[in-house]
């Protein structure tokens, strides 16, 4: 995702990476609204605390899920948090749980050509469980999600491998069912190693909630979105949007539409996403925005969004959702009681003798899992 901030694929050789989610704004919007807000209980004579979380490895590391567990929001009557988008909307909406793991193959090296019997393939056991995690698709529930990548597959071609190793994530917007197609890609993989006589062992990596909606805390933040506004964009970057927008396929949405803040809806419909915010969400009333800090029709995790998260646009954007984000906590400051709603909302929607209890389980931050 390596790329600069002009609207051509261009890499950028000093680097491999890009915010292609537009995580690079997170901190700075979030920190800008923090600081509005405590200036305000200042000068305002109100009572209260504002807290800012710094929220680290959230797309692959769950850091959310390990400051859950540690009761780091036990204390808080709501959370408020924004993500990156290609549009403007504060709806009360969920997303899907996620559970992911990596499996590991040990065989026997040999050369491939003198001596093929004397090896046992790692990387047969990676493509044979592939093979059956995909004939697994369909017969599976319709809105699952499973997605994988092979992240050693053999050092040279005339070398059995001895060592492969496969990246995989299941989705669904259900936590059982996750859990329970994580079980059966299990049983794939130890098939897998049974068939090419290697051995398998595993890691699970991260395990994350879908979304609780909360309809009492989006309503404020969807009207305060709709007082700040959304993207006007300037002369300049309406010609960078359009050049972006040329390299996209199929119809390509209006330009103007950056500066429209969507419908509120409330539905427990889940989206193509995951975030480790779902954890948050299960135990403490918890609302979020997206705010347009990319071109109109840009999908997340692509070039295009990098590009335009480089320059004002992103910027532009980030301040929307700071402002709607500031203006969201000194309603909630200025009346309690919707804090009051937010929790028995929360309390019912998840229903009688909830106990939090993380995907992961009792294993430690998995440090090194982009390694």
């Amino acid at each position: 995702m390596s790329q600069a901030a002009v609207p051509l694929r261009q890499e950028r050789p000093e680097v491999k990476a890009g915010h292609a989610c537009g995580h690079h704004l997170f901190g700075a919007g979030s920190a800008a609204a923090a600081i509005a807000v405590k200036e305000w209980l200042q000068k305002s004579g109100k009572s209260g605390t504002i807290r800012f979380y710094g929220t680290p490895a959230e797309e692959g590391g769950g850091g959310k899920v390990y400051m859950v567990k540690a009761g780091l929001f036990d204390d808080a009557d709501a959370v408020l948090h924004w993500h990156p988008s290609s549009e403007n909307r504060a709806s009360a909406t969920s997303s899907l749980a996620n559970i992911s793991a990596k499996f590991r193959f040990h065989g026997q090296a040999s050369h491939a050509a003198a001596a093929p019997e004397r090896g046992r393939s790692a990387l047969d056991a990676v493509e044979a469980m592939n093979y059956m995690v995909n004939m697994m698709r369909e017969h599976v529930q319709e809105d699952t999600r499973i997605h994988y990548v092979i992240t050693r597959g053999g050092e040279a071609p005339n070398v059995v491998p001895a060592f492969a190793e496969v990246y995989y994530y299941a989705r669904h917007p259900e936590m059982k069912e996750v859990k329970d197609v994580l079980d059966r890609i299990i049983k794939a993989a130890e098939g897998a190693a049974l068939g090419t006589g290697t051995r398998m062992e595993y890691e699970l990596i991260n395990g994350v909630y879908n979304l609780m909606p909360n309809d009492a805390l989006s309503r404020i933040m969807h009207a305060n979105l709709q007082s700040v506004g959304g993207m006007e964009y300037t002369e300049e970057e309406k010609r960078f949007a359009e050049q972006i927008q040329e390299s996209f396929s199929g119809k390509k949405p209006l330009l103007a539409s950056a500066a429209i803040i969507q419908p509120y809806e409330v539905t427990e419909e889940r989206n193509g996403g995951s975030t480790d915010v779902g954890d948050i969400s299960w135990v403490v009333p918890t609302a979020g925005l997206g705010a347009a800090t990319w071109v109109p029709g840009t999908s997340a995790h692509s070039w295009q969004a990098v590009a335009a998260g480089g320059t004002s646009i992103g910027a532009k954007g980030m301040m929307i959702a700071a402002k709607t984000l500031a203006l969201t906590a000194i309603d909630l400051f200025n009346d309690p009681s919707v804090c009051g709603a937010a929790s028995a909302e929360l309390l019912k929607r998840r229903g009688e003798g909830f106990k939090y209890q993380s995907l992961m389980g009792d294993r430690q931050p998995p440090l090194d899992y982009r390694k």
